[in-house]
């Protein structure tokens, strides 16, 4: 077994689309980035290319190539899992942390996990995916930005 660990925050700003776990989410503010910002889902990249040691998100999906500019996240998540396949492992189950002082992510939280269970090829019981608030602490809490926090546990296909 293997496991990885994933983490990435974006900043919040006025005029972006606010996509999280391959959801997007109607607010006032949506996060900056060069592909779609989708922190949860570049969190879940890096946990999963963590598990088998192949780098990060930065090395196989680099904000200086064109053709990663407003990718959907989802692409990096796909590609990642070919990776993790070819490497004779599937995913057992994964934990996700959403921190963000708003918007509300509750109402959002069943459908970030039936998306992300998709694309890992695993039951929606075996995606967990938890939201917490900055307390009024640090950029999360003074609502600048939204983090996200992703563990996978891998295990040989055979």
């Amino acid at each position: 077994m293997r496991i990885g660990q994933g983490y990435d925050i974006h900043r919040l700003a006025a005029g972006e689309r606010l996509v999280l776990g391959g959801v997007e989410i109607e607010h006032t503010r949506g996060l900056v980035g060069h592909s779609d910002a989708d922190v949860v889902l570049h969190a879940v990249t890096d946990a999963l290319l963590g598990a088998i040691a192949a780098g990060d998100i930065g090395r196989h999906f680099s904000d200086q190539q064109a053709e990663n500019a407003g990718r959907a996240s989802k692409d990096f998540v796909r590609e990642a899992m070919r990776l993790v396949g070819a490497r004779g492992y599937q995913v057992a189950n994964v934990d996700i942390t959403i921190h963000a002082e708003e918007p509300k992510l509750a109402p959002h939280i069943d459908q970030m996990r039936a998306r992300i269970a998709t694309l890992l090829a695993v039951a929606p019981d075996a995606t967990s995916v938890k939201a917490t608030r900055g307390e009024s602490l640090g950029p999360i809490g003074r609502a600048e930005g939204i983090a996200a926090q992703a563990i996978v546990l891998l295990e040989p296909t055979s």
